[in-house]
Parts: structure tokens; C-alpha cells; sequence
């Protein structure tokens, strides 16, 4: 999908969103308004533009909101550049950074995170 295609899908509030690529965008919206509509959007929107999907991190704070980012993003973009940006929790994603890094912090690998049941 090209970029025009991309923002002719969108009202005029979501084309703003998601055509600013060069800065943060606040999207703030109730319930069933297009929140990840527009994030997946910007990140296709991003791609299409040139960006490359390593350089491209969407987080958000549940596993089925992930889940539903990546598979609207390989609608729009295809599944093999979709694979190329990384859409995850922030838990996920924090977890991911610590699992690599925990040397640099004078940790030992093999650390377990406690949940609430092991509390």
C-alpha cells in the first residue's frame, strides 16, 4: 500500500497522526475510535516513506493489542516487512532489553522476574 493510499483511509485528525514522522505524536481517543488504527497506519505510513522497520519499535500495554498491530500491519504492508518492525508489551520489550543487558547492571544471566503470584 502506497502512502497516499495509506492517508486517504484516514479522517483528517488520523492523517495528522499519522503522517508526522519526524516527531512524537500524542493520540488520545476513547474506546473503539482507531487508536491502533492510526499507530499501525503511521508505522505502514513510516515504511512506505522510506524508514526501515528495524528503526521502528511499537509498544503498547496488552498482548492482544500487539497482536492485533502486527497482524494489520502485514495486511497493509505484507508479512515479510511487517516481520521487520518490532511490535510488542512494553513488558515484553523491557524483559527483552534486560534478558540482553543484565550484565551492565552486575547481574547474572538466568534472573527470573516475580509476578503477583510469586510475591
Amino acid at each position: 500500500m502506497t502512502a497516499n493510499e495509506i492517508l486517504a483511509s484516514l479522517n483528517e485528525q488520523q492523517r495528522e497522526a499519522v503522517a508526522t514522522v519526524s516527531d512524537a505524536v500524542l493520540v488520545l481517543a476513547g474506546a473503539g475510535t482507531g487508536k491502533t488504527r492510526v499507530i499501525t497506519c503511521r508505522i505502514a505510513y513510516m515504511l512506505a516513506n522510506g524508514i526501515p522497520g528495524e528503526s521502528i519499535l511499537g509498544v503498547t500495554f496488552t498482548n492482544k493489542a500487539a497482536r492485533e498491530m502486527r497482524e494489520r500491519l502485514a495486511a497493509l504492508v505484507g508479512g515479510e516487512a511487517a516481520k521487520t518492525v518490532t511490535l510488542s508489551t512494553f513488558h515484553s520489550f523491557c524483559g527483552k532489553i534486560l534478558r540482553r543487558e543484565i550484565g551492565r547492571l552486575g547481574y547474572l544471566p538466568g534472573y527470573t522476574i516475580a509476578d503477583e503470584t510469586d510475591q
